[in-house]
């Protein structure tokens, strides 16, 4: 299946809008595995096996494995998610931005080397950064639009006086990854869980676009708001706009004991069940 399908049928299967970021700090770790870098794939995949069946994906962030040389560590952790989660999708989130040849190299290095199903990317380059990604059938790509950070004002909500209409520049890419970019139905949107109103506005000119909303739990969004105002269905019930709602450290470190994985599960049940009940509400 592709990446969209992935997702489609891992929300009906899971009942789930929720995302579990593999975010893993070797100092927040519970018990004998705290401060230790060697265990993280242990400690991911205990995370992993818990939370499966309660999941509409996975988002492994690519920097707290490099920072601790544990990349041989998220290869293990892709190729067992393969194996013990095949129908959860998995983002890995890197964030790339590049051009070129070296977007082409980025673009194996997530598809390939790690096998991700979906990969986070920045848009500032332009097409030609987002392209490379495209070129990769079947897989997914979303694009930083309305992120959660304080600072993302800095840029993503100034007005484009140069584009018909002067949309601010979050605006222009929802419109942009609707339309001319989307040349194989494979992109998606970063919008952040703190800004319920601009997730409504990345909603009205992406109405079709999976949205990742991170920003839910330890980050203060608002779940109830964030899927009021991304989640769109048919008068059927089946999902026409997709969200997909991150969190991580809140399931993650839910206990610092050795029943760190069922805690995980817990939170992670609890957390899914709320967002059920919000795109009921």
């Amino acid at each position: 299946m592709t990446f969209i399908e992935m997702l489609g049928a891992a929300e009906v299967r899971n009942r789930s809008l929720l995302c579990v970021g593999l975010d893993p700090d070797p100092a927040r770790f519970p018990g004998a595995l705290k401060g230790d870098a060697s265990r993280i794939y242990d400690f991911c995949a205990a995370i992993v096996e818990a939370t499966a069946d309660a999941v509409i994906a996975f988002k492994p962030q690519i920097a707290y494995f490099a920072a601790h040389r544990a990349e041989d560590q998220l290869e293990r952790l892709m190729a067992h998610m393969k194996r013990v989660a095949s129908q959860v999708p998995v983002i890995l989130d890197a964030k790339r931005g590049d051009i070129g040849s070296t977007a082409e190299q980025y673009a194996i290095e997530a598809f390939e080397r790690y096998g991700a199903d979906a990969v986070t990317l920045s848009p500032f380059m332009g097409f030609d950064s987002v392209q490379p990604y495209l070129k990769h059938h079947g897989k997914g790509a979303f694009l930083l639009c309305r992120t959660s950070n304080p600072g993302g004002d800095d840029l993503q909500n100034q007005r484009l006086a140069s584009v018909a209409g002067q949309p601010l520049l979050y605006e222009h890419v929802a419109q942009l990854a609707q339309g001319p970019w989307n040349l194989n139905g494979q992109l998606g949107l970063v919008v952040g869980a703190t800004y319920p109103n601009e997730i409504a506005r990345v909603r009205e000119l992406a109405p079709t676009l999976p949205l990742l909303i991170p920003g839910v739990g330890a980050q203060g969004g608002d779940a109830l708001a964030t899927v009021r105002a991304g989640h769109r269905a048919d008068a059927a019930g089946r999902t026409t706009g997709a969200v997909i709602v991150n969190s991580s450290r809140a399931i993650l470190y839910a206990s610092a004991g050795e029943d760190f994985a069922a805690a995980a599960r817990r939170e992670a049940l609890r957390t899914r069940d709320l967002l059920a009940a919000a795109r009921l509400a």
